[in-house]
């Protein structure tokens, strides 16, 4: 993600507050273009590497895209979307793994 130029990315540990999964990734991208290229370039990113095929939720347009890998799921926000769903803070519990602004 930090390659293709994503934003203010955040890995959240939360799989002892959460049942549905172990980890999210939180970024932003700039434009709506550039939110789809970021959701293009993860999934591709883990298809090559670990085999496994995401499910991606929402649209750039929106300013949100979810790719959901089971065990992490990517948030990719416009920074707008970002501060008005503030997961950061909803999932303050969770230990922060990595912080890259």
């Amino acid at each position: 993600m930090e390659d293709k130029k994503a934003e203010d990315i955040v890995l959240l540990d939360i799989h002892e507050i959460a049942g549905f999964t172990d980890q999210f990734v939180i970024c932003s991208g700039t434009s709506d273009r550039m939110l789809d290229s970021l959701a293009d370039a993860v999934m591709r990113k883990v298809r090559e590497v670990y085999r496994i095929h995401g499910r991606q939720e929402g649209s750039p347009e929106a300013g949100w895209v979810i790719v959901d890998f089971g065990d992490v799921v990517v948030h990719i926000f416009s920074p707008d979307q970002r501060d008005y769903y503030q997961l950061e803070d909803l999932w303050s519990r969770g230990k922060t793994l990595l912080h890259l602004q």
